[in-house]
């Protein structure tokens, strides 16, 4: 008989913690912005070298892409901004005139060298020192300084690997998936019934609310793509960016059509007042169906972000039974639909997009229409690519050449 060893609750919650954005981000800042300080203490002939750790603050980042991409903006930032104020002191020196012409020009140069965000600390490094006496001596030592917070930056995320940020941006797209599905239950249970139109407008204002919900989850995302870049310890990285990316157009076409859903059916309660939307048979249907498609809307998340080959085939068939299973009761529903708009053709253009709209949402699920999105995008990937940097496939597709000749 095996026993389970359950950990104590606060173990259980620190080892969550350590999961998080936030808590990654300040210890490992923590760690490089000190080792910088000391290592800086030793090298550069400033007293207090607070640069070095105040790049290595800046610098570092959760994931290691983030990390290179700020290294060297930052590095630029500074050393172009160190060259502007040598010019302007040999030239200038320092009045309130060409302090202003001094923060145009290194605003300018930052733009020029492309430092984006980083821009603003040209002209700060420019009139930091601008502002000394011993401009070389000054100059030279900041660039050192910074050099030695990038690097230390880097090394931190490098001897320490950052996690791969993929589960939490699976966890906030099924989260996203199971907002829309409750909301589309309710929608289902009301259009059944006598719907007055207060309360379908306020299911209108719940999905309109799903789009700040894409927002969040859509920063988890970026968060995960970036930790997937230049990052030794994933393969196939470029198939899970692209995988989880589409999976999230994918669900915001779907809040966006259920948005729409819901609008319509607002509108035809206001019509309809105070009968019920449908007739009984039919709004019992549409019931069944909407909670069919609000049930393959949680799978289609599963299987987004199911990376085991075996749960993705077992996800991907319980996905593919679903939709079979909601087409089935659409047809049934268009039957429907179709005889009570013989018998009352009022409000036909309403009831007839209902159908439409969640048509849509089933076609957009379709399994054969995201393989086909899928391929669309590491197409277009891979032509961006050659176009951006031919140097760098001509290297890859001449190493896999050599790779199939020796094993040939």
């Amino acid at each position: 008989m095996h026993v389970v060893r359950e950990w104590p609750a606060p173990l259980v919650r620190m080892a969550r913690w350590s999961r998080e954005p936030v808590v990654v981000q300040a210890l490992r800042s923590t760690a490089a912005a000190t080792v910088a300080y000391v290592i800086a203490l030793h090298l550069s002939p400033e007293a207090a070298p607070l640069t070095a750790p105040l790049t290595a603050l800046l610098v570092v980042q959760v994931t290691l892409y983030a990390t290179l991409t700020n290294s060297v903006r930052r590095v630029n930032s500074v050393v172009a901004g160190v060259l502007v104020a040598i010019a302007f002191s040999l030239l200038v020196g320092l009045t309130w005139w060409s302090l202003a012409l001094l923060i145009v020009a290194s605003l300018a140069v930052g733009h020029l060298v492309r430092v984006d965000e980083y821009v603003p600390e040209v002209a700060i490094s420019a009139m930091l020192v601008l502002g000394v006496t011993a401009v070389g001596d000054y100059a030279w030592a900041r660039v050192l300084e910074t050099l030695i917070g990038a690097v230390v930056g880097l090394a931190v995320n490098v001897l320490l690997p950052p996690p791969v940020w993929v589960g939490e941006a699976g966890e906030s797209i099924e989260g996203l998936a199971r907002r829309v599905r409750q909301l589309m239950l309710h929608i289902g249970e009301e259009a059944a019934g006598r719907t007055p139109p207060e309360r379908a407008a306020a299911r209108l204002h719940e999905a309109r609310r799903l789009d700040h919900d894409i927002v969040g989850v859509d920063a988890a995302l970026r968060q995960a793509e970036d930790s997937l870049r230049l990052n030794p310890r994933v393969r196939e990285g470029l198939l899970h960016r692209i995988v989880l990316r589409t999976g999230l157009d994918t669900l915001e076409i779907c809040t966006v059509v259920l948005r729409v859903l819901a609008r319509t059916l607002t509108d035809l309660a206001k019509e309809r007042e105070p009968e019920p939307l449908f007739p009984r048979e039919t709004g019992a249907v549409l019931e069944q169906l909407l909670s069919e498609v609000a049930d393959a809307i949680v799978s289609f998340a599963v299987l987004v972000t199911t990376h085991v080959s075996e749960n993705a085939e077992s996800a991907e068939e319980r996905l593919t039974a679903e939709l079979r299973q909601a087409a089935a009761t659409r047809d049934k529903l268009a039957v429907l639909l179709l005889d009570d708009v013989r018998q009352d053709a009022a409000q036909w253009q309403l009831r007839g997009a209902v159908l439409a709209e969640v048509n849509r949402i089933i076609d957009e699920m379709d399994t054969e229409h995201r393989s086909r999105r899928l391929l669309e995008e590491l197409d277009r990937f891979s032509q961006e690519q050659r176009e951006r940097l031919p140097w760098l496939v001509w290297v890859r597709d001449r190493t896999r050449r050599l790779g199939r000749g020796r094993r040939g």
